[in-house]
């Protein structure tokens, strides 16, 4: 099994696809598992979403076990044998290796034999932009398999090979992005006084939002203001610019805390665009609710650990990577937990990170444990 279970993470990982545009993989899921006899297979949940059922019997809990399908736009560095042949994009935070993980329980599930329950194999599309958690549970088609439990993993690089990581509570933070645009008058640049340039409010508003940064994450007000991308005007040197656009990704741990971040921007920018005179606009997008871990379930993964053997790591703050996996535990009980990846591995989201194959029976091995904790060995 462990071999097929490769091969089929390498191929996934060879022809990766943006969030929202999953087509090709959900399809090369629904073909993996048809050998291993589901009792029924869903299409086109919330987008291109796919859930692989396993039904054994009309009574008991079901237990939905969630996975990402969407690659990242980022170059393939990598030249082993098996690298994205999608020039630009690439799996680079390893939900190929998830996958792989996830689909490997149908071969065990072919032949359980569960006196009641079911098990949901959730093939999520969209993770990486915040919108496919949320898409998903929109749509009936998921919703009236009345889950129960939702379990999730994400492999961790810095950790110890093999470690579990858990923590009740929020498990990843609340994520957001923002673009903030501000619009002046253009003036010729010998002139600047006839136009109003947006250049010192943009400096101004940089400023202020450094200062509503608490960058402690071992700090329960923690919030972090990162610039992610700044334009001024054009490459034209006779023009005073009339348009800036700050671009920040914000981050707390709770959404109350969020909401009270969102106010004070607003009202920076507003105060700001009052004194230098500028008319403006503030989107808000890729929102990541936070994981807020059951405590029931937490349990649940950290006895399995136990079993196993695992190293066990219990994390006193939550990570600060956003994980649409929120938009299920604000729904059901519910538990991601952390996969360690090698404390040398690359970085998530660096273009040289590869998933380690060697954790795709550790996954394994904690997914069919959770099952068969509520379920009944």
């Amino acid at each position: 099994m462990k071999n097929t279970l490769v091969n089929l993470r390498k191929e996934l990982h060879q022809h990766p696809e943006l969030s929202g545009q999953e087509h090709t993989t959900a399809k090369r899921i629904v073909e993996f598992v048809k050998d291993y006899h589901p009792t029924n297979i869903i299409e086109n949940i919330g987008g291109e979403g796919v859930a692989i059922i396993y039904e054994f019997g009309n009574n008991g809990a079901t237990v939905v076990i969630r996975c990402e399908l969407d690659a990242l736009p980022i170059l393939e560095e990598n030249t082993f044998e098996h690298h994205s042949k999608n020039k630009g994009v690439s799996h680079k935070c390893g939900h190929d290796g998830h996958m792989a993980i996830v689909a490997g329980l149908s071969i065990w599930l072919k032949e359980a034999e569960f006196k009641n329950g079911k098990v949901v194999l959730l093939f999520q599309p969209a993770e990486e932009t915040g919108k496919g958690a949320a898409k998903i549970l929109a749509d009936a088609k998921f919703t009236n398999l009345a889950p129960d439990y939702v379990f999730a993993l994400h492999n961790l690089p810095g950790q110890k090979l093999h470690s579990i990581l858990v923590k009740p509570g929020y498990f990843t933070a609340t994520v957001q992005s923002i673009c903030i645009q501000l619009k002046g008058k253009k003036a010729h640049a010998s002139e600047p006084e006839n136009g109003v340039n947006p250049s010192l409010a943009a400096a101004e508003l940089i400023q202020v939002f450094s200062s509503f940064a608490n960058p402690n994450f071992e700090s329960d007000d923690f919030s972090l203001l990162t610039p992610i991308c700044i334009n001024i005007g054009e490459k034209t040197y006779g023009i005073s610019p009339e348009n800036a656009e700050l671009h920040y990704t914000i981050r707390t741990w709770s959404g109350q805390l969020m909401s009270e971040l969102e106010d004070k921007i607003k009202d920076a920018v507003n105060v700001m665009a009052k004194k230098y005179q500028l008319s403006y606009n503030i989107d808000w997008f890729e929102f990541f609710p936070a994981s807020e871990n059951n405590v029931f379930c937490t349990e649940l993964v950290e006895k399995v650990a136990a079993q196993k053997g695992f190293d066990l790591i219990k994390i006193h703050s939550p990570l600060r990577f956003g994980e649409d996996f929120g938009w299920f535990s604000q729904n059901y009980k519910s538990a991601i937990f952390g996969l360690g990846a090698g404390e040398q591995h690359p970085s998530l989201h660096h273009a040289n990170y590869d998933f380690p194959d060697e954790l795709i029976d550790t996954g394994l091995l904690m997914f069919k444990g959770l099952i068969e904790e509520i379920l009944g060995k």
